[in-house]
């Protein structure tokens, strides 16, 4: 077999090499069949193949793919702005568009000290973030992220920006009861912002519901109300990461819609596109554009394809497709039918510890025994085992860190497209309890 000179994720690794989507199906080149309940990594949110998508794209194509931002503007990104806009409800007015998640949130990073700077208030220059966290690969996004697997090879050339626990209530990180701990874990914010000084802050990041770093770990209500509360004491701008759960994931438009809670900026990506192009961005309120339109009118930040037309093309058409289908409301309603189904299978396999989430954002943290909670001894090789069984029965599932250190546990995200049907929730559990069933079957033999 001839060597590929491709770099992939697995050095040497066998991949199957893909021939086509439609819906919430991929299937190799040999014919196989995999129903794609993780969304690739979150992100095929409106499934694969879709015409009116392919239709924006190769009408985009004929007119112009490409302009430099700083010589055009275009329909494209003008109109995707404007939608942007409508959707979050008039409450996020400005759009800097980027081409990935981790390009968005160290865009806001930057957006974020810049709006101080402008305000005459150059020393804020700080972001808190908490452990448990995932907002890129870059490094201020990296610096930003509490993901200790991810920063272990970095961490001399990053930033100490995480410093506040996450909402774990499986696993409370202060060892208190989640219903009578009073949130301390978001009052750590406070105590965060008291040693490092608020003259000294400009924004305090977080993902609504924990995604990779922890199995969509979703707060308790009333969690990002205080943080929000905290955050304008202090004079420090709140950054919603939305990478992943932005534009119908969570059951809503935005996941913190859940919370009634509004950010001063919003990270967007993944779902933006439906991967069906490179696109994300960063949104903020006209509160925090405002200095910055008053002052030098110019965030220092952007990319060579920053707002392309292509994309931005291929995006609208994308979230057009999430409106007029109805798709949030269909997450939410989905969302419940996986859960159910899910719980269902947590009362036949014992290694099933926890399962959470909202809408089609939904985690299950895995132990070795249910009621201490234990973790297996090598959670890497559990988590794996478990998505190669899947691969080969059919069903892609998306890795994701547990316990309390971040490292110690082991989970997976289930996040299927939006327009998963009833139909095809039950080929999909009927799929992973066969898969279950063979991991059952296997653990004495795992890997210490």
């Amino acid at each position: 077999m001839q060597q590929s000179s491709l770099i992939k994720p697995v050095l040497g690794g066998a991949y199957p090499t893909i021939s086509h989507g439609q819906g919430v199906y991929l299937y190799d080149k040999e014919g196989k069949d995999y129903l794609d309940a993780s969304s690739g990594a979150v992100t095929a949110n409106i499934g694969h193949g879709v015409q009116e998508v392919m239709e924006a794209m190769v009408k985009q194509a004929k007119q112009v793919s490409f302009v430099y931002r700083s010589q055009f503007t275009s329909e494209a990104a003008e109109e995707l702005a404007k939608k942007i806009t409508e959707l979050t409800k008039g409450d996020l007015t400005y759009s800097f568009f980027v081409n990935s998640g981790s390009e968005a949130t160290e865009t806001a990073l930057k957006i974020a000290i810049q709006h101080w700077q402008e305000k005459g208030k150059p020393r804020k220059q700080k972001i808190i973030s908490r452990w448990m966290s995932y907002h890129g690969i870059t490094m201020g996004a990296l610096s930003m992220s509490g993901h200790p697997v991810r920063r272990e090879r970095f961490t001399s050339l990053l930033e100490s920006y995480p410093s506040v626990s996450p909402p774990y209530c499986y696993r409370c990180p202060l060892q208190l009861d989640a219903h009578s701990c009073g949130m301390a874990c978001a009052s750590e914010l406070e105590a965060s912002i008291r040693r490092i000084g608020s003259d000294n802050i400009a924004a305090f990041i977080a993902e609504p519901v924990i995604g990779a770093a922890g199995g969509a770990i979703v707060p308790p209500d009333g969690y990002f109300r205080k943080l929000k509360e905290i955050c304008e004491e202090n004079d420090i701008l709140f950054i919603a990461d939305e990478v992943m759960t932005g534009f119908g994931r969570t059951g809503k438009m935005l996941a913190c819609e859940h919370w009634d809670v509004k950010p001063d900026i919003v990270t967007f990506g993944k779902g933006m596109s439906g991967g069906y192009t490179p696109i994300a961005a960063a949104v903020m309120t006209k509160e925090v554009m405002e200095p910055i339109l008053g002052g030098s009118r110019s965030i220092m930040g952007g990319h060579t394809l920053s707002a392309n037309p292509l994309s931005c093309a291929v995006s609208l058409a994308v979230l057009n497709y999430v409106e007029e289908h109805e798709l949030v409301e269909k997450s939410a309603d989905r969302g419940k039918d996986l859960s159910r189904g899910l719980k269902q299978l947590a009362r036949k396999y014992s290694f099933i510890g926890d399962i959470r989430g909202r809408g089609l954002l939904i985690g299950l943290e895995f132990v070795q025994e249910k009621v201490a909670k234990t973790p297996f001894p090598n959670p890497v090789n559990v988590t794996n085992a478990i998505i190669e069984l899947g691969m080969k029965n059919g069903i892609l599932l998306y890795p994701a860190a547990a316990g309390l250190d971040g490292v110690t546990g082991s989970a997976i995200i289930i996040s299927p497209p939006l327009t998963i049907t009833e139909e095809e929730c039950a080929e999909l559990l009927m799929r992973i309890d066969i898969t279950f069933q063979q991991f059952n079957e296997t653990l004495c033999k795992l890997p210490s």
